[in-house]
């Protein structure tokens, strides 16, 4: 059975990307202390997320505006 809706870690990660962090580090602060995540981990989460169809029906702004910027930083190489 497929499963329709994002997990709470999930749901953590994109909401965590929809802030705005002010300063070096805090969004890496962030990372670990609210999602007790590396942030290597993280980004590997984050990356499978974009590639998820729950993903973009749970929030579509956010993945398609992350999904641009990945794709221009893979353009850039």
């Amino acid at each position: 059975m497929e499963q329709e809706q994002l997990d709470d870690r999930e749901q953590a990660v994109l909401a965590l990307e929809r802030r705005g962090f002010s300063g070096p580090g805090a969004k890496e602060r962030a990372i670990r202390e609210e999602l007790g995540l590396a942030p290597v981990r993280y980004y590997q989460l984050l990356n499978a997320l974009l590639d998820d169809k729950r993903a973009l029906a749970h929030d579509p702004v956010t993945v398609n505006r992350l999904r641009r910027v990945r794709e221009q930083r893979r353009a850039e190489r």
